[in-house]
């Protein structure tokens, strides 16, 4: 028996039993005595009494207020329910994206239809269920639907981000110390005390467990938020968890955070600012960085040295002798290949490392070098974030558009035939292939412009610690000592058969922070004059 428009069977003589569903997003009109759910299913009805052999069920599947990105809607459920249990046979909807928004939900769903014998229609767009192509244009409908639903997500967390940044309360959990009027944030100041209290405890303590134990020891309640049913929660005793989201949040100190960026609020601060940057340091200063158990963050010049004779790199070793350990840094080439592949001997790493150290000292003792460092990263990020800014601007636009030259095509190609419609076929083709081109690059430069704040801060760091190099360098971890280092430094040519080494500059990385930076045309690395280790050793 071949299968007829709209997947019905032809000379089927069943009755097909038919369910209408009918949903519509917001709950915004619903109380009037003919509102859009209405309407759809006087539109299905209509279709359905137009089909010889349909009959149309006695129950009713409306959902009102409820999104079409997920199926976890109650009416919808009744649905699913149903034609499992064999009670439907055609699922008839205004249009498809009244089913579902989401592409791997509607191919679910399909497959729960097609499992339980049920059909689908949608009777303002010819489509069928019952041949590939139809499921093809089905596919690709959905797929335009759930394009425009996360267009909608973005638009409207662009929207959320642009109030956040002019310092505007957007919604959410109200901290402890702030009560909502009007959708203003205002200074509870019953609560205030305790916040004031939770900074001075931890500027006194510096453990949030401490402090946590001194607040549940003097009996200060936290914030009491509702259910989801709008009851009170149960009050609980303070845990450090709780002191530490107190603590790192930047609302207390009159910002509103963005991101990563904080912006100056609307809302009056609990704690001055001052108060607020000493508790971060301290933060930061407690975590540290943790020491990766195989890479030893003692040879600070780990992947920066380089052999001159052979131009291999030259790596960590260490070995023990009487219960104490020796490091030293030596040439891969020979290691793999032997004495007569390169004749440099392994090099003693704290004699290389405090030559480095030196020759820094020496390069950067008058400033120029960590000023010359940060205006040259600028001027590269500047030029970099132009092109990057311009880019980003233009691609949501070209998304859009090829989005809605898809769609179009889509609900007309139901009505082509022949060459006419293997054309569209290419085209729709085409325009899958530039969304996805045009999304991932939307995508690549987003993670280019973070790059580049992060390069910002990177270059800032360095060139605090380069005015004061001896003063800091000895307070830095490990892991920053290198960092520091990789920063300043493209390359240390080792020539261990002379016993001289050579350092050379180079300029922040806006690609990577912290990486060792590439050439620069433009900017050619600066070489420091060759000595002898014997200098220092």
């Amino acid at each position: 028996m071949k299968p007829a428009k709209n997947g019905v069977p032809k000379g089927a003589s069943e009755t097909k039993r038919c369910a209408v569903y009918t949903r519509k997003s917001t709950s915004q009109g619903l109380e009037q005595d003919f509102n859009s759910l209405d309407a759809q299913r006087e539109a299905c009805v209509g279709y359905i009494q137009r089909q010889p052999g349909w009959t149309l069920v006695d129950a009713r599947y409306d959902d009102g207020g409820f999104t079409g990105a997920n199926i976890e809607r109650p009416a919808f459920q009744r649905l699913l329910a149903d034609i499992e249990a064999g009670k439907i046979d055609v699922v008839v909807v205004y249009k498809v994206d009244r089913l579902s928004r989401s592409l791997l939900d509607f191919a679910k769903v399909m497959e729960r239809f097609g499992a339980a014998g049920a059909s689908f229609v949608s009777v303002t767009q010819n489509f069928s269920t019952a041949d590939a192509m139809g499921r093809l244009t089905l596919n690709m409908l959905m797929s335009f639907a759930e394009f425009e639903r996360e267009m909608i997500g973005e638009r409207t967390r662009d929207k959320i981000a642009a109030a956040r940044r002019k310092g505007k309360w957007t919604g959410g959990p109200v901290p402890l110390g702030y009560r909502v009027e009007d959708k203003h944030l205002v200074v509870d100041e019953m609560e205030a005390v305790i916040v004031r209290e939770v900074f001075a405890l931890y500027l006194e303590q510096r453990s949030t467990l401490a402090v946590a134990r001194a607040l549940n020891q003097r009996q200060r309640p936290m914030k009491q938020h509702r259910a989801a049913n709008g009851n009170p929660r149960e009050a609980r005793a303070w845990t450090k968890g709780d002191v530490t989201r107190v603590l790192k949040n930047p609302v207390y100190a009159g910002y509103m955070s963005c991101g990563a960026e904080l912006h100056d609020a609307e809302h009056a601060a609990i704690i001055p600012r001052e108060t607020f940057t000493k508790v971060q340091a301290l933060f930061e200063g407690a975590s540290g960085a943790r020491k990766d158990p195989v890479r030893n963050p003692d040879y600070v010049l780990r992947g920066l040295l380089r052999c001159a004779r052979c131009g291999g790199s030259l790596t960590p070793a260490s070995t023990r002798k009487g219960g104490r350990e020796y490091r030293y840094y030596r040439c891969v080439t020979r290691d793999k290949k032997g004495r007569d592949a390169c004749p440099s001997k392994p090099v003693t790493a704290e004699a290389i490392e405090e030559y480095v150290l030196a020759r820094l000292r020496e390069a950067t003792a008058d400033g120029a070098f960590a000023a010359d460092l940060v205006a040259g990263m600028k001027e590269r990020v500047s030029g970099r974030r132009e092109v990057a800014l311009t880019e980003r601007q233009k691609l949501p636009g070209e998304i859009a558009t090829l989005a809605a030259e898809g769609k179009r095509l889509v609900e007309t190609i139901a009505e082509l035939d022949g060459p006419a419609r293997r054309l569209v076929d290419d085209r729709l083709r085409e325009i899958g292939e530039q969304l996805a081109h045009r999304e991932a690059r939307l995508v690549a430069v987003e993670c280019d412009l973070a790059n580049l704040e992060d390069a910002e801060v990177d270059a800032t760091w360095v060139a605090e610690c380069l005015t004061k190099f001896d003063l800091i360098w000895g307070d830095l971890t490990p892991e920053n000592r290198a960092r520091l280092l990789r920063a300043m430094i493209q390359r240390v040519d080792v020539d261990e058969p002379s016993n001289r080494v050579s350092v050379v500059l180079g300029d922040v990385d806006v690609d990577q922070p912290g990486a060792p930076p590439a050439p620069d045309a433009a900017r050619p690395p600066k070489t420091l004059e060759p000595l002898s280790m014997e200098a220092i050793a």
